[in-house]
C-alpha cells in the first residue's frame, strides 16, 4: 500500500478478489430474505430454483428470451447437492464464500464443479467450457498438451481447487497462444493487426484499460504483428506492477519524474525479469495514450494499469453507520442527522467569524459613518486608514471589540444557515440526487431567512460595540448585557426587515455559486481538496456579498444608535430615500470592498471547516454527503457493492462476481435463448 498526500493507492481496490472486506450477515435476516425469493415447497421445507436466485434475487439475465442452460449453470454454483433446488443451507454456505479474499476463484471453481464432487474432471471443463461465448466465437481445442499437464495424458486426473486456480489463471494464455495459431494458418508467425486487437479483446479483455483498447491496433502500427511481438505484448499487461516497480527504482522514489527509454530500460537491467521488446512496446503505447514523446511518468502507468484507484479524503476519526439503507431512515434519524449537522455547523461558524472578524469591525465602521447630517470631519478617509486609526488608538484587542458575543451567536446562526440548506437541498433533490438551480436558490433563500432569528439580535449589539470606541464615554463602559438591557427583547429584532432584505438574497446567491464553484474546481475524479473548498466559499462570497450591500448599510443605519445631530431613520424605506438624498447613490454602497473582503473568506473558511469536519468525523445516516468529499469511482468499481437492500453481508457483491467470472477469466454465457 502507497500513501500520498490526500491519497491512497488501493491495490485493487474492492476488485474482485477483494471481497475479504465484507462482513457475514446475519442467519436471521439471511433467511427471511431468502424465503421472500424461495417459490418451491417441498414438505414444508422452502427451496430456490436456479430462476429464483439468478433472475428473480440478482437482477441478471432479466431478458424476456434468456437462456435456461446458463441460468442453470449459474444457479448450480449454489447448488452442491445437484438436484436442482437450492436449500438455505446452500445459499447461506456461498454467501459466507463470497465474503473469502479468494471468492471469485472458488465461485469460478463451482461452477465447473458441476457433478459436486469438490474435484474437477476433464470432462466437467469440457462441458462448462463448450457453452461459453469465447469458445464459441474463439474455438478452444481441449485435447491439447496443455490439458494433458493438468489433467493426465489419458485425461482421467481430477484436479482439486488450488490446482485449479492455477490451471484457470495459466488456460488465458494457452487460449490466446492457441487464438495465435488459429489467425495464422500457414504458421508464418505473423497475423494481421485486426486480429490481434480481436484475441485480445475476446480473451485479454481483463488486462485491457480504456485507453489500450482504443489503441490496440495504433500499437501494432498497422503492421502485421508478430508472434514475439504478441506474447511481450501481453507480458507488458500482465506484469505492470513490475514495470512501475522499474520505474521507481529509475526515477528514484519520484512519480513526476520524467524518465527515458535509456534510463528505463538500464534500471531494467538491474532486474533483468523485463525484456527490451517490453520496454519497446511500454514506450510505443504510452506515446499513443499520452502523447509522452519518449518520455514516462508514474501516471501513464496508471493509464496502462487496470486497477481501480480511490482518492480517500482524509483519515476518519469517527466512521459510524446509523441505518443499513436511505429506505430504513425514519423522522428520527433525520432529525438525528440535522442535530449532527448542527453542531459541526456552529464549530465551522465560530471558526469563520474569528478568521475575519477585524475585516467586519472595519466594514461595520466605514457604513456607520456619515457625510452629509453629522457635522465634523470624516473620522477615516478609507478601510485602510480605519483599520491604522483602530490599532493605534484602541490597540490590537480594539479590532476584536464585541467577538465574543458575536462567537455566541455565530455559532447557532451559521448552524441554522448550513443546516436548513443541506435539509432544504435532500427535500429538492430528485432520486438521484440532483438538484435544478431553482432548487439550490430557493433551499439557499429559505436558509438566509431561517438564519435571522439569530441574526439580527447578534448583529444589533455587534455593531453597537463595534462602533462604541468611536466615542468618548463620559466615565461608562459599552458592554453586551448593557446593550441588550437597553434595547429588550423587541428592541433586539430592530431592523429586522433589513435582515431579511441583505440574508434572503445572499444565501440565494452564495450556495448555488459555491456549490457550481465546486465542480468546477473538483479533479478529474471529482474530489475536492481542502484548498479548492476554500476557494470555492471565498468565489460565492464576491457576488452574494457584493450585490447584498445596499440592504446591509440600511440594516446598519438601522440598528446603531444615532448620535446628536444624525438623521434618525423609522425604516427600510424611510432609510433608504434618506440616505440616497443626503449622501446620494454612492452611499448605499459604503463598505462594499470590506464586506466582500470579509464575506469571501470568512464562507471560504466556514465552509471548509464544515465539509472537513464531516469528512473528518463520518457519520452515515442514509442521506446525501457533500459532493467532492471523495473520488468518485471507476464505473467498474463504482458498481461493485449492490445498492439492493436485499443484497446482504457477501451477497452484495454476488453479482459483480458473476459477472467478474465472464470478465476475467472470459466465462461468458450465452444469454439468449
Amino acid at each position: 500500500m502507497y500513501i500520498r498526500i490526500n491519497e491512497i493507492r488501493v491495490d485493487t481496490f474492492f476488485s474482485l478478489q477483494g471481497t475479504g472486506y465484507l462482513r457475514r450477515a446475519k442467519t436471521d435476516q439471511l433467511k427471511d430474505i431468502f424465503n421472500k425469493y424461495a417459490s418451491v415447497d417441498k414438505e414444508g421445507e422452502l427451496f430456490m430454483t436456479p430462476n429464483d436466485f439468478v433472475r428473480k434475487y440478482l437482477g441478471l439475465f432479466l431478458e424476456p428470451n434468456y437462456n435456461p442452460a446458463s441460468i442453470n449453470l449459474l444457479g448450480g454454483i449454489l447448488d452442491t447437492s445437484k438436484d436442482g433446488l437450492i436449500s438455505f443451507k446452500e445459499f447461506s454456505a456461498f454467501e459466507g464464500l463470497l465474503c473469502v479474499p479468494d471468492a471469485l476463484y472458488k465461485t469460478a471453481f463451482q461452477l465447473f464443479d458441476t457433478k459436486g464432487g469438490g474435484v474437477v474432471c476433464f470432462e466437467e471443463f469440457c462441458e462448462v467450457m463448450s457453452q461459453t461465448t469465447l469458445h464459441k466465437k474463439i474455438p478452444f481445442k481441449f485435447e491439447c498438451e496443455f490439458t494433458q499437464q493438468y489433467f493426465g495424458r489419458n485425461y482421467k486426473r481430477h484436479i482439486n481447487y488450488t490446482e485449479f486456480s492455477q490451471f484457470l489463471h495459466d488456460f488465458h494464455e494457452e487460449h490466446a497462444v492457441q487464438a495465435f495459431r488459429a489467425a495464422d494458418p500457414e504458421g508464418s508467425g505473423f497475423i494481421s493487426a485486426m486480429n490481434f486487437a480481436d484475441i485480445m479483446m475476446s480473451i485479454k479483455s481483463h488486462l485491457l484499460t480504456s485507453s489500450v483498447q482504443d489503441n490496440l491496433v495504433a500499437a501494432s502500427q498497422g503492421q502485421q504483428v508478430s508472434y514475439p511481438f504478441f506474447v511481450a505484448f501481453n507480458s507488458v499487461l500482465t506484469n505492470m506492477e513490475l514495470v512501475k516497480r522499474i520505474y521507481l527504482n529509475s526515477s528514484g522514489g519520484s512519480r513526476t519524474l520524467e524518465v527515458t527509454k535509456e534510463e528505463y530500460l538500464h534500471s531494467a537491467q538491474m532486474m533483468s525479469q523485463i525484456t527490451p521488446l517490453e520496454i519497446e512496446i511500454l514506450f510505443h503505447l504510452t506515446d499513443l495514450i499520452s502523447q509522452a514523446s519518449g518520455k514516462i511518468i508514474y501516471s501513464d502507468l496508471e493509464m496502462l494499469t487496470p486497477e481501480q484507484y480511490m482518492k480517500v479524503i482524509t483519515r476518519k476519526l469517527t466512521d459510524m453507520k446509523v441505518v443499513e439503507s436511505p429506505e430504513h431512515r425514519s423522522f428520527f434519524v433525520q432529525f438525528l442527522e440535522s442535530a449532527y449537522r448542527f453542531s459541526l455547523g456552529a464549530i465551522a461558524g465560530a471558526i469563520g467569524a474569528t478568521a475575519v472578524y477585524p475585516i467586519d469591525l472595519v466594514k461595520t465602521r466605514m457604513q456607520n459613518q456619515r457625510t452629509g447630517s453629522y457635522i465634523g470631519e470624516l473620522m477615516y478617509r478609507n478601510s485602510f486608514d480605519c483599520f491604522k486609526k483602530v490599532v493605534r488608538h484602541e490597540g490590537l484587542t480594539g479590532l476584536y471589540r464585541g467577538l465574543v458575543p458575536q462567537l455566541i451567536g455565530v455559532a447557532p446562526e451559521k448552524a441554522i444557515k448550513l443546516t436548513m440548506n443541506d435539509l432544504m437541498r435532500d427535500k429538492l433533490s430528485d432520486k438521484k440526487g440532483n438538484i435544478q438551480l431553482w432548487g439550490e436558490c430557493m433551499a439557499g433563500a429559505i436558509a438566509g431567512a431561517s438564519q435571522v432569528v439569530f441574526t439580527n439580535p447578534l448583529e444589533i449589539v455587534k455593531i453597537r460595540l463595534q462602533v462604541a470606541g468611536e466615542v468618548i464615554n463620559q466615565g461608562t463602559k459599552v458592554s453586551a448585557v448593557g446593550v441588550i438591557k437597553e434595547l429588550g427583547f423587541l428592541g433586539l429584532y430592530k431592523g429586522a426587515r433589513a435582515c431579511f432584505l441583505r440574508d434572503i438574497p445572499f444565501s440565494a446567491i452564495y450556495f448555488p455559486v459555491y456549490a457550481h464553484s465546486k465542480i468546477l474546481l473538483a479533479d478529474e475524479n471529482g474530489y475536492n481538496s481542502p484548498l479548492s473548498l476554500l476557494v470555492a466559499g471565498a468565489i460565492g462570497g464576491v457576488p452574494a456579498a457584493s450585490l447584498t450591500t445596499p440592504a446591509d448599510v440600511i440594516k446598519t443605519r438601522l440598528q446603531v444608535a444615532a448620535r446628536a445631530g444624525q438623521t434618525s431613520y423609522n425604516g427600510v424605506f424611510d432609510a433608504a430615500v434618506k440616505i440616497y438624498r443626503e449622501e446620494g447613490g454612492k452611499a448605499l454602497w459604503k463598505g462594499a470592498p470590506a464586506r466582500v473582503f470579509r464575506s469571501s473568506p470568512q464562507f471560504g473558511v466556514t465552509l471548509v471547516s464544515y465539509e472537513i469536519l464531516q469528512r473528518l468525523f463520518y457519520v452515515d445516516f442514509g442521506g446525501a454527503r457533500p459532493k467532492g468529499s471523495e473520488a468518485q469511482l471507476p464505473a467498474s468499481a463504482a458498481e461493485m457493492r449492490s445498492t439492493n437492500p436485499d443484497h446482504i453481508g457477501g451477497y452484495k457483491v454476488a453479482a459483480p462476481i458473476f459477472k467478474g467470472i465472464e470478465s476475467k477469466f472470459g466465462l461468458m454465457l450465452p444469454r439468449f435463448a
